[in-house]
């Protein structure tokens, strides 16, 4: 007998499951959202159409040390707030600090400490000595006419123009692009300035010097380093988070209003793409590609692919849907290094390279490919002590990042790697290594650009009006586990 065989492209729609809240997205944000919603005592399903959740948060280890941690992806987050040490703890992890080490820049072809007392790489004071050995006292000249410049820019909302047009070119491509070009993967002239540098504009506005204004903001932030990490790797809150949310999803067993019959009993489903959003009875039917459907009164967005399935019903529905450009690609090499010579941290916490920023000292050898270079052992110490106790004193661990938009990034050999860890720390690296991991990040995260930071606005206002309906998550917030952590506990409180 010939069994009748449907189409994987037109899975069969089972009944409706009905559910409390449905969370769109198993990044931080979503998975955030979801434990904030399951905190309240509602019956939650995250779905996520990839297979793990975390987006650009994972972990891993390498083969030569397995019980070691590691993190893949974001290794930090940044201090401002309480937000994400409020979740750390509520979690039962703990925050740590990194080692008090100065941060290195590479341009023009040589390395330098980055100043003290920036925001962003901008100086707070231009002729300051450690500004001087990077930008020279022709840079040191022109960024001084900070002071006394009117305030008058042609143009404030993006940060590169801001910064040349204040501090001029030095200051921009050997200081400002390094930090902020490397953390967003972008072009200084890409960035809105509102959403990388929260307060800078207001400062400028009060001060009339851009230099004057991150002094002040300087001076209001709290002593100390500008991130933390989570003893054991950043995805230690991924695990968590997860964890918590899956584990509600034990008291839906012999609830009524779950279909017995349909969908497995689990808070966090993995391969779930959401193919449709439909307005029933004042509440949201979701459909997966899976022939899945779920009824609730609560959605939580927390990807761009799905926005356009709600916005129908965002405002009028004429709220035009925010058309992120493509992030950059990005390759994470992780290198396991025997050097005893890097005991000593050279270049402290790591190097950030800007753009275009040349070769090794003296004009020698292939240019440096990498955007930034974490020290991971010299930067956390519960990582140093870890690695320490696995493999013995000398072996060090250091991450080397690949990838700016609008250019092909091609994954890194162990050995170009290695090649560019050694201009970079000073070191000879070559035959050094003893393992790696290599890691890809497709460009999710579209470049905040002032264009795109007013279209999220207007749309995730309008959404915010929607009843039931809530938005979050990278996309909206912004770059950095503090921004989404925040944005995504806020967006779900009124829901």
């Amino acid at each position: 007998m010939t069994v009748p065989h449907r189409p994987p492209d037109r899975p069969e729609r089972r009944p409706a499951e009905e559910v409390d809240a449905v969370v769109v997205g198993g990044g931080v944000g979503g998975l955030v959202a979801a434990y904030g919603l399951v905190g309240r005592g509602l019956r939650v399903v995250l779905l996520e159409a990839s297979d793990r959740v975390g987006g650009p948060v994972r972990g891993g280890s390498f083969a030569a040390l397995p019980r070691v941690p590691l993190d893949l992806g974001a290794e930090s987050f940044a201090a401002r707030g309480t937000a994400v040490a409020g979740l750390v703890a509520e979690l039962g992890l703990r925050v740590v600090e990194p080692a008090p080490r100065t941060a290195w820049g590479f341009a023009a072809g040589r390395a330098f400490p980055l100043p003290a007392g920036g925001v962003l790489g901008i100086p707070s004071v231009p002729w300051a000595r450690d500004v001087r050995r990077a930008i020279g006292w022709p840079g040191v000249a022109r960024a001084s006419l900070d002071r006394v410049l009117p305030r008058f820019v042609a143009d404030t909302t993006d940060l590169g123009t801001l910064a040349r047009s204040r501090l001029g070119r030095r200051v921009a491509e050997r200081l400002v692009a390094p930090v902020a070009a490397g953390v967003h993967s972008a072009p200084l002239d890409r960035l809105d300035v509102a959403t990388v540098a929260p307060g800078l504009l207001e400062a400028f506005d009060r001060e009339a010097s851009l230099s004057a204004a991150v002094g002040s903001l300087r001076a209001a932030a709290p002593a100390g380093a500008a991130v933390r990490g989570v003893d054991g790797g950043i995805h230690a809150l991924v695990e968590a988070l997860a964890g918590a949310v899956a584990a509600s999803a034990e008291d839906w067993v012999d609830s009524p209003r779950v279909d017995q019959t349909g969908p497995i009993h689990t808070a966090v489903r993995l391969r779930q793409e959401v193919v449709g959003v439909e307005r029933a009875d004042g509440g949201w039917v979701v459909r997966t590609g899976t022939g899945g459907q779920i009824r609730s009164d609560r959605l939580v967005v927390t990807t761009p692919t799905v926005a356009p399935l709600v916005a129908p019903w965002v405002g009028d529905g004429t709220v035009p849907v925010p058309r992120p450009e493509r992030g950059a690609d990005v390759w994470l090499a992780t290198l396991l290094l025997e050097a005893p010579e890097l005991d000593a941290a050279p270049r402290g916490s790591g190097v950030l390279v800007a753009p275009d920023a040349g070769g090794p000292p003296g004009g020698k050898g292939t240019p440096v490919r990498a955007k930034a270079l974490t020290h991971a052992t010299a930067k956390w110490p519960w990582l140093a002590e870890r690695v320490r106790d696995a493999a013995g004193p000398g072996v060090h661990v250091v991450r080397l990042s690949y990838g700016r938009v609008g250019t092909e990034t091609v994954p890194p050999t162990p050995e170009e790697a290695a090649r560019d860890a050694t201009a970079l720390l000073g070191v000879d690296l070559a035959d050094r290594v003893r393992d790696h991991l290599l890691q890809r990040w497709d460009g999710a995260l579209p470049p905040p650009t002032p264009a795109y930071r007013s279209a999220v606005a207007a749309f995730g206002a309008a959404a915010g009006r929607t009843p039931g309906l809530a938005v979050t998550g990278g996309w909206v917030a912004g770059t950095g586990l503090a921004a989404i952590v925040a944005h995504a506990r806020s967006a779900v409180a009124t829901l």
